[in-house]
């Protein structure tokens, strides 16, 4: 493998000085990009990366495009944009219902609002020179709108024996443009204990699979029986039984664990499955994000 993957990393209260200074070691050892999820304030994060940065290219993954106005948001992330100097990407997306309903926030139509989030966003108004956009897709048909008014597609979670097929809803002259971003966020766990690193991605995932859009997602990417006995442990409250219906087949298919040497073969595979920016999610066995951190640049080294 030739290049290094890209990160996430997140803006942790209490530990975002840390995050910086991390990010910097993440520059100066040569890793593609970083994306910044959402938990934290993900655009602030980037904003302070354009300061803390001098040559990563950064994002978030994602912003929640519900949570603020659309002119808000563009003039925001053409500030990110310039300051920067052209290394911010800016993805977006419609989060999930049950999040978006403890905000108090209505999800409307996904398919119908993003379009009009991304049209607003590149027609808004004396904001400045805009960044990449780029969409948070699950299942074809956003896949789909992202080719269409989009400059990037990221997904999270997905299944890598699917990634193919969903790219192939790309129209041909996105599919075949060298900067239109192709990302996806991966649970990563480096650990010779396949078991334990196994159990901390499915703990990751444990949260998603209680999702509907996900839930869906994974059906159409042939994990139905799997899913629905997933539903119906939901339906039971039988917690233990959901974690029997995340099996070994499915969690290897959209996460990678195991040994250094799996998990940079796990990177290659990404890659040639159609997946241009892998964005590493670390998680550890034995500490938190900085020691699954330091275990990710040991693998990597």
């Amino acid at each position: 493998m030739t290049t290094l993957p890209a990160l996430a990393m997140a803006a942790v209260p209490g530990r975002r000085k840390k995050t910086l200074d991390l990010a910097k070691e993440c520059e100066d050892r040569g890793y593609e990009a970083l994306y910044c999820a959402s938990f934290g304030d993900a655009v602030g994060l980037c904003e302070a990366l354009a300061f803390t940065t001098d040559r990563i290219v950064f994002g978030t993954a994602i912003a929640n495009m519900y949570t603020r106005h659309v002119t808000d948001y563009a003039t925001t992330a053409s500030l990110i944009h310039e300051l920067s100097g052209g290394r911010f990407r800016f993805g977006i997306g419609v989060s999930h219902a049950p999040m978006n309903d403890r905000l108090g926030v209505n999800t409307g139509k996904p398919l119908a609002d993003t379009r009009s989030f991304a049209e607003a966003f590149k027609g808004a108004p004396r904001v400045g020179e805009l960044p990449p956009l780029v969409i948070a897709a699950l299942r074809k048909k956003m896949v789909a709108l992202a080719g269409e008014v989009g400059d990037g597609v990221v997904f999270a979670n997905v299944a890598r024996s699917h990634v193919t097929e969903s790219l192939g809803e790309l129209p041909s002259d996105k599919a075949n443009d060298p900067d239109f971003v192709v990302a996806d966020m991966i649970p990563t766990c480096i650990s010779n204990d396949r078991e334990a690193a196994a159990a901390v991605n499915r703990k990751t995932l444990m949260m998603y699979v209680n999702l509907p859009n996900y839930r869906n997602y994974w059906k159409e990417a042939g994990y139905v029986e799997e899913m629905e006995g997933i539903e119906a442990a939901i339906a039971a409250k039988d917690r233990d039984r959901v974690a029997h219906f995340m099996t070994d087949a499915w969690l290897g298919d959209c996460t990678l664990y195991g040994s250094a040497a799996e998990v940079r073969e796990g990177v290659d595979a990404w890659r040639e499955a159609g997946v241009k920016t892998p964005i590493l999610v670390p998680s550890s066995t034995s500490g938190g994000q900085m020691v699954a951190f330091e275990e990710l640049f040991a693998a990597f080294a």
